[in-house]
């Protein structure tokens, strides 16, 4: 359970439009009760009681941010965020020591800033407040889907026309999604600018989200809309609270609007609009796919469309020059002549193949001819050169028969038709194909329940009935009733009720996690056996369900390093193309002329003209650059897709790049290599003293720290205590030193809490006897803490962290992978060795500080290793901003989540094991894709400009060297496809059973 609240935690924090941790906001989790404010109206406030703590509403709180500086370590930054939140009105309070921020959520008429500010400054550092949450809002990351690109080329272009809007900060352009990501300052340059930008560069671009914090909802209206209505029902709307901006679209009867959730929803806003209309129309959801399944589907209808039209009219021009030519009394009427020297069958082929030059191939002359009117020719360019060259000197050769008696002409109409067919066909296949890469998004949008029982509320907080909806009108605040078997319609807390949820599907847990009053809740996870009423917090794009899809689909906008070889390529592969088939017409024709072959192997319907032409059009056809372009995407979205649903998230094609060349890890101990829970097991005393007292003082002290360690003990000492929530005596002159212990004044005592080192440091004698037993206690692979009061030792607090289950198996595993694995922890030699020992790690280093793991991680990458670091605290980020790869315990902390390049969602160590394998067997389908790619090339363009015509006469007819490009592309994307059946390695397999 705590790991689904703080991997959902970890969503929250990202902020509206910023990139990693740079551009969106420290995650700010609730700790402690908010100040109480005004009573709420609805008598259903004693619910939330569950997750506040009181029934009361809170005013409008303000957030602000300061540049905290002086900040060394994770005690520094609990130093600040601790005395920030003893400030009244402080609702909480989040502390980044990587960025050295302190973003702090409060109350205005409690505290102001300049107090907050101060008190910063008391405990030690340096504070200044920063207007961050403006630059903040101004950064936004812009979605566009692009209509219109072919190859890599096509993208190219895209991203150069992008890059060069002034405010943009980064674009991104993934082929195989048909889709750019960009990220912009809106104080520079607007959304619409963006679209006019790729549209002036020859492409078609629509607007899937503009990047601001807000909800959006499309609404049909059953009814009429004349010009006074839609008045009236605009001026209603714009008069809600929260109402940012409103469209109606009187053709499509479809009505735009965005909103803040916390201020209204979708139910209120389909109130009003229906109010609004007297009772003359009705509002619903508008019935409307996602914009990109719905743009994909009707791409496939519109290439199956325009393939069985170009076979409607192609298989007449095939058989009447391919198979009736050879049909006795058939042969004999198309060779009818009709004027002069054309024949009926030449006629019936120009006139069938015309409209499939000319309707039916329309699309290849518009790309064409933006392409070179950017100057950036593509596939369209060849296919256009192609037919043309094939349908022109046909018509060519056909008119010069009807004008002359004796002149015996040959056309190519069934070159020109039969390409445009089978190019037609490989594109439709090609995006069929290309659609079942997303397949793991479209899993994940699925999710969601359809409906969603909403209780309704009486004055006095009883139920008194319950409505269905649709789920995408719930609303911040709704009480949802989800029944067992039901899933869980949004984000939010229980109120009443207690039950098992299986959140497999979004955190990757396998069993299903209790769930009672208070609990959070995640849209999407299944009710497995009690009845629950939840609180809706997040709905629509908030909601954790959205936050991790938009994650995936960043990671699969992401390109890989590898990609721009590509890239490279792309940029000079089609002129070398076109130059290429001009050099093989010429070489053939001069051949041919000056007679450097014999005539006879000139076939019988050809001269040396036409059969030269005829190797230029296969050079020129069967070329492809797209197949090189889809390379690497496919199987990077794949891949990505795959590692989701596998509870592995990956973020972007440098992050499986970088994993699949990982030959050493390094694994932090505690929360890693360890449950992350420490227990206390023992405790020593040297002074005669009741137990309960002396635990009273280790916690008064240790309460104020946020190492696990301190936690345990602290948790350790309530049980000497009946009541919940007991208070501690205060601490004093508070000192905490990163990875050896903390010192405090506790009533008319000094007492120290650490390790051995610390309290040697401190000038403390520890008798033989204290070290006699922390020596057997690090055998155990225990922890000893050792207790000081007044200078003198007074007990020794032995404390377990359990190992992992598997540890050892996975540790196994990855050695038998080739990949070294080391132990970096801040714990004592004694523990962490006996740790190492039991899951087979030889290299330990121990006592390390959170530079130290950095450190080493740098030292290693400098010894030639591609080093992935596996952490899960604040301790860890330097070392996994520092790593080749991060990868990051699910269950962790917010600040090392956001620094990993791979989240572990289910905390699981075995998928380590999972994301090296996955990435490895990704990058070995991207390797065997370029390989067929460029050999495809190697091969076919040799073939088709006749290098074995001289040995064999064997030549490769246009239309085939077409049909092999079409089929270029579609067996690269479904060689990468073959990665949706990716299996895990049998070491997790054995786990999950």
């Amino acid at each position: 359970m705590a790991a689904g609240a703080l991997f959902l935690a970890c969503f929250r924090g990202g902020g509206g439009g910023g990139e990693g941790s740079g551009g969106g906001r420290l995650a700010l989790r609730p700790r402690y009760a908010p100040v109480p404010r005004r009573t709420k109206a609805a008598a259903v406030a004693g619910d939330l009681e569950a997750a506040a703590g009181g029934a009361e509403e809170e005013e409008e709180e303000k957030v602000a941010v300061f540049a905290v500086t002086g900040m060394t370590c994770a005690a520094c930054a609990g130093s600040v965020e601790k005395a920030v939140k003893r400030l009244p009105g402080i609702h909480d309070a989040a502390v980044d020591v990587l960025g050295c921020r302190a973003q702090v959520a409060f109350y205005p008429a409690f505290v102001s800033e300049e107090k907050i500010r101060e008190t910063i400054e008391d405990v030690g550092f340096g504070a200044k407040l920063i207007d961050e949450e403006l630059k903040e809002k101004s950064i936004l990351i812009c979605r566009l889907h692009i209509k219109g690109m072919t190859c890599t080329s096509c993208a190219n272009t895209v991203e150069s026309a992008l890059q060069a809007v002034p405010g943009v900060q980064r674009a991104s352009v993934a082929l195989a999604i048909e889709e750019a990501e960009i990220r912009y300052n809106r104080r520079v340059v607007a959304a619409i600018q963006l679209v006019n930008a790729v549209e002036e560069s020859g492409f078609e671009a629509i607007l899937v989200t503009a990047g601001e914090d807000r909800s959006r909802i499309d609404l049909k209206v059953d009814g009429i809309l004349n010009e006074r209505s839609v008045m009236i029902v605009k001026s209603s709307v714009q008069a809600l609270p929260g109402v940012e901006d409103i469209k109606i679209d009187t053709e499509l009867q479809k009505i735009t609007i965005s909103y803040k959730p916390d201020q209204t929803g979708p139910r209120d806003l389909i109130e009003v609009i229906e109010s609004a209309g007297s009772g003359h129309i009705a509002v619903s959801i508008y019935p409307e796919a996602d914009g990109r399944e719905q743009h994909r589907n009707g791409e496939i209808t519109r290439y199956r469309q325009s393939f069985l039209w170009s076979l409607l009219f192609t298989i007449p021009v095939f058989l009447t020059s391919m198979v009736f030519m050879y049909i006795p009394g058939l042969k004999e009427g198309l060779d009818k002549k009709v004027v002069n020297m054309m024949s009926i069958g030449e006629l019936l082929r120009w006139i069938l193949s015309t409209p499939v030059q000319f309707v039916i191939g329309r699309k290849f002359y518009t790309g064409a001819y933006k392409a070179m009117c950017h100057g950036s020719p593509n596939m369209d360019v060849l296919i256009a050169l192609g037919t043309n060259t094939a349908y022109f000197y046909s018509v060519y050769s056909v008119l010069r028969a009807a004008t002359s008696e004796n002149y015996m002409s040959t056309d190519f109409f069934e070159t020109s038709s039969m390409l445009i067919s089978f190019i037609l066909l490989g594109k439709y296949l090609e995006i069929l194909a290309k659609g079942k890469t997303s397949e793991a998004i479209a899993k994940l949008m699925d999710l969601a329940p359809e409906t969603a029982t909403v209780l309704i509320y009486d004055n006095e907080g009883n139920v008194v009935s319950e409505k269905e909806i649709d789920s995408r009108l719930i609303q911040k605040n709704d009480v949802i009733k989800v029944i067992p078997g039901g899933k869980v319609a949004s984000d939010g807390f229980v109120i009443w009720g207690q039950s098992h949820v299986n959140e497999s599907m979004i955190t990757g847990e396998s069993r299903p996690v209790a769930k009672r009053k208070g609990d959070t809740v995640i849209g999407g996870t299944v009710n497995e056996n009690g009845v629950l009423h939840v609180r809706a917090t997040f709905v629509g794009s908030e909601s954790a369900l959205a936050q991790i899809v938009r994650l995936v689909e960043s990671a699969q906008m992401a390109k890989a390093p590898v990609q721009k070889f590509a890239d490279q390529i792309s940029k000079v592969f089609v002129p070398l193309v076109i130059l290429l088939s001009l050099l093989t017409w010429l070489t053939w024709f001069l051949a041919g002329r000056f007679h450097v072959y014999p005539s006879s192997w000139i076939p019988s319907s050809m001269d040396s003209f036409q059969l030269a032409l005829q190797f230029g059009i296969s050079v020129m056809v069967i070329a492809c650059p797209c197949a090189l372009g889809l390379a690497t995407p496919t199987a990077v979205m794949v891949a990505t897709g795959v590692g989701a649903s596998q509870g592995v998230l990956i973020k972007g094609g440098q992050a499986l790049e970088s994993a699949q060349k990982v030959d050493c890890i390094v694994f932090d101990k505690t929360g890693t290599l360890t449950i992350g829970k420490p227990i206390v097991v023992n405790t020593r005393l040297f002074k005669n003293m009741v137990l309960r007292e002396f635990y009273d003082y280790v916690a008064a002290a240790e309460v104020n720290s946020e190492h696990p360690l301190a936690k345990a003990v602290v948790e350790h000492a309530k049980n000497f205590h009946s009541e919940e929530t007991h208070i501690w005596p205060e601490a004093r002159d508070f000192i905490s030193v990163t990875g050896h212990g903390v010192k405090a004044k506790i009533s008319d005592r000094s007492v120290i809490v650490g390790n051995k080192s610390f309290m040697l440091s401190l000038d403390i004698d520890v008798p033989v006897e204290a070290s006699e037993i922390l020596m057997e206690e690090e055998e155990k692979a225990h922890t000893g803490i050792i207790v000081a009061m007044d200078q003198e030792i007074v007990g020794i607090i032995s404390v377990s962290d359990p190992i992992k289950p598997n540890a050892h198996e996975v540790i196994s595993y990855l050695k038998s992978m080739k990949v070294e694995c080391i132990m970096v922890t801040g714990d004592n030699w004694g523990t962490a060795n006996a740790i190492g020992k039991e899951v087979g790690i030889e290299n330990i280093i121990a006592e390390a500080k959170p530079e130290q793991k950095a450190e080493k991680v740098k030292e290693l990458q400098l010894s030639g290793k591609t080093v992935a670091m596996v952490g899960d605290g604040i301790n860890d980020s330097p070392a996994l901003v520092a790593a080749n790869v991060g990868m990051a315990i699910g269950a962790g902390t917010d600040v090392a989540i956001e620094a990993a390049d791979i989240v572990l969602m289910k905390s699981n160590l075995e998928d380590v094991i999972t994301a090296i394998d996955l990435s490895r067997k990704a990058f070995f389908r991207i390797r065997m894709n370029y390989v067929w790619a460029l050999g495809y090339n190697i091969i076919g363009i040799p073939i088709a400009a006749g290098v074995l015509f001289p040995s064999t006469r064997f030549r490769l007819p246009p239309w085939v060297a077409g049909a092999a490009m079409a089929a270029s592309s579609v067996s690269v994307v479904c060689w990468s496809l073959l990665l949706r059946y990716y299996k895990r390695p049998l070491i997790t397999q054995e786990r999950q059973a």
